[in-house]
């Protein structure tokens, strides 16, 4: 089941976030920035992985952090964005239709092995990644659609407004 909502991702109930980055993102601006600001070890050991392991568009990285208040956030990156140049001028590049594609398909996998119960996502690769959300939400609701577990999509950022996710 999908669920659109307006509010503050960050304050999500699910158990599981997801967003979209490159390869060599930076983490400077909009969800990224805001996930960086909040779990600064999410970066670190992004950084740390992809100097050891080179990580390709479609694919994804799951990561799991403590929260402030006790317990754990699981948030997946997934790279839906390809990296313009290397080394460290390399920056982001645009999203891609395929990327999306693989990166969901790849989602959808880790949902069902790991068992998670709840995600949430926004409108994926429409941001930096440059996509419109009428040619990504089609994929979206092909890949977690078909997921026996909410799906909440925040279609709008509001900061600090709880969504009424229904979980």
């Amino acid at each position: 089941m999908i669920k659109e909502v307006t509010g503050d991702i960050l304050l999500s109930k699910a158990e599981l976030l997801a967003h979209g980055i490159s390869a060599q993102d930076p983490f400077d601006s909009g969800l990224a920035l805001a996930l960086r600001e909040r779990w600064p070890s999410l970066v670190k050991d992004y950084r740390h992985h992809t100097h050891s392991h080179a990580i390709e568009a479609g694919e994804i990285w799951p990561w799991v952090g403590v929260q402030e208040e006790g317990g754990v956030r699981r948030i997946v990156n997934l790279v839906t964005q390809n990296t313009m140049g290397q080394g460290p001028s390399a920056k982001p590049g645009k999203a891609t239709v395929e990327n999306v594609r693989h990166a969901l398909q790849n989602l959808a996998k880790y949902v069902k092995q790991e068992n998670i119960r709840s995600l949430a996502l926004p409108r994926l690769a429409t941001g930096v990644g440059g996509l419109q959300w009428e040619d990504v939400k089609p994929l979206v609701q092909q890949y977690l659609g078909e997921l026996d577990i909410p799906v909440v999509v925040y279609t709008t950022y509001h900061k600090g407004e709880q969504a009424d996710e229904g979980l």
